[in-house]
């Protein structure tokens, strides 16, 4: 597959650097480089470009700095595939000598570009995959997760659905390690009937027999995980089989967020999810974030947005710790792990796995006092969460 490649330069004034390397000695970087590696084709396209856009706009209110040090944002595109990301990141690293990777989406990507950035002792600050593997047995010094585990949003819808008296379900997620993690998720706290269990196809547009199955199962409701295009099709297709007119329809913030909602649309109203932010979230940095967004891209933000803005800010509070000193990669990851930045969700503190201790909210689709259709925030699902792999993690040394 053709790999996009380009790059955002962002560069301070010379005597910025120069009061910077007077501060921070001899081993001070002049400048941080950071590999965005996204999906910016097919179908999670719109994914990857929120989390790109989130990103670089946590750059620009910056200054076009990280931790006080120019700025040079390397942008890539994935397509998705796990080899192609492999070699693109094996690219970033060798030739373009990034300090930092973040931005893969998939989680089939994330396990491919693991092996050769650990290997190469370059840290990866995930601003979206949190697959098992590496929240447990396979858990690595060199691996943050700033979005959360694959498992949790699904945990939290699973757990509402339950309190709701829902007692048959249908489940429809696609066939890779993320689709797993979330049935699995969400099965963790659901103990009704499961009438369905379905994977799909990772790039599957069409669902006319799978929602054949899925009236003749008869469930009380569906829960998808379905992100970006894929939601997309399905949703219409689910409401354009009147199916929304027999069963309720659930899935995790990433199948009702934003951009599913600006493509979908009404049929969405009512329908409930979950999420570890929210665009209405009450706090000073959320409320900056989602305003510069909506300036600086016309739209409100999703989940995903907001998560490549968190990565950078969390990048840039921990080059400013250490004082520009990315050299002493022990220095750096107990940097990393303080997360001494004010993250748009609200508190964030990371486990021992390096996976994020945070609370889940429930949110329910609705027109605002705009007549937008849009998330609002509804309930709290769970409070100071951790995934469920973190006792697997015998963290290893640097």
């Amino acid at each position: 597959m053709r790999c996009l490649l380009a790059r955002a330069m962002f560069t301070g004034a010379a005597a910025g650097f120069a009061a910077l390397a007077a501060t921070a000695g001899a081993f001070a970087a002049d400048s941080v480089k950071v590999g965005l590696l996204t999906t910016l084709s097919g179908p999670g396209a719109g994914l990857g470009v929120d989390i790109r856009d989130g990103f670089q706009l946590a750059v620009t209110l910056n200054g076009g700095k990280l931790g006080g040090l120019g700025a040079d944002v390397i942008i890539a595109d994935d397509a998705a595939n796990p080899e192609t990301g492999r070699q693109t990141a094996d690219r970033l690293i060798k030739r373009d000598k990034v300090d930092f990777l973040t931005g893969i989406v998939f989680s089939n990507v994330m396990l491919a570009v693991g092996a050769p950035t650990f290997a190469s002792k370059t840290f990866y600050i995930s601003a979206n995959a949190g697959p098992s593997q590496l929240a447990g047995a396979q858990c690595n010094p060199y691996f943050f997760a700033v979005s959360w585990q694959n498992d949790n949003l699904h945990e939290a819808v699973g757990n509402y659905v339950a309190e709701k008296g829902f007692k048959k379900l249908a489940l429809v997620a696609p066939n890779y390690p993320a689709g797993k993690d979330a049935l699995t998720g969400f099965k963790r706290y659901y103990k009704g009937d499961v009438a369905l269990e379905v994977y799909t196809q990772l790039k599957q547009l069409d669902y006319g027999a799978e929602l054949s199955r899925i009236r003749a199962a008869k469930p009380d409701a569906v829960y998808i995980f379905l992100p970006g295009g894929l939601g997309i099709n399905f949703i219409k297709q689910f409401v354009g089989a009147g199916l929304n007119k027999e069963m309720k329809l659930f899935g995790p913030g990433f199948s009702a967020d934003e951009d599913v909602i600006k493509a979908v649309g009404e049929p969405m109203l009512g329908m409930f999810n979950a999420s570890h932010w929210a665009h209405d979230l009450d706090n000073a940095a959320n409320k900056t974030f989602v305003a510069a967004f909506e300036k600086a891209y016309g739209r409100l933000p999703s989940l995903y947005a907001s998560q490549g803005y968190d990565a950078a800010r969390m990048i840039d509070a921990a080059v400013r710790e250490v004082k520009g000193n990315l050299e002493d990669k022990a220095a750096l990851q107990k940097a990393l792990a303080a997360a001494k930045f004010a993250s748009v969700r609200g508190a964030l503190k990371f486990n021992t796995n390096q996976y994020p201790i945070q609370d889940y909210y429930i949110r329910e689709i609705v027109k605002d006092a705009k007549g937008r259709v849009t998330n609002r925030t509804v309930g709290v699902a769970f409070k100071n969460h951790a995934d469920a792999y973190v006792g697997e993690c015998k963290m290893p040394p640097l």
